[in-house]
């Protein structure tokens, strides 16, 4: 069964750059989010199996998003990959105290995005 992998992002194009990076090199099912509530509806009615979640949203950041999949019942075993712009090591450290399985830095490299998320989850 192909994986289902969740995009949350407020930049439409960086939603369809990965899309089409993990489409055009996977059978993985994609799903896509605005904002952070329709990101949280969707992982609370789909059977999720990655969250690729931007830490810089307009209306709820990524980490405030992050900390609401924690506390539902239903997504809080869902893994999450943030994406930032923000490459500093410290912010970096502090993301993956918080417990996200992994940060992928912005710009990144399409063709090296699944590998990435593969090497992140151990898939």
């Amino acid at each position: 069964m192909p994986k289902q992998i969740l995009i949350v992002d407020d930049d439409e194009g960086i939603r369809e750059v990965i899309q089409f990076s993990l489409e055009s090199k996977t059978d993985w099912s994609i799903w896509a989010a605005a904002a952070g509530k329709e990101g949280i509806a969707i992982a609370q009615s789909q059977p999720l199996d990655l969250i690729l979640l931007d830490v810089v949203m307009p209306e709820e950041d990524g980490i405030a998003v992050y900390q609401q999949l924690q506390a539902g019942e239903s997504t809080r075993t869902i893994p999450v990959i943030l994406l930032t712009a923000n490459a500093r090591s410290c912010d970096h450290k502090a993301f993956i105290n918080l417990g996200v399985n992994g940060i992928i830095a912005k710009p990144f490299k399409c063709k090296r995005l699944v590998e990435t998320i593969t090497q992140l989850l151990g898939w």
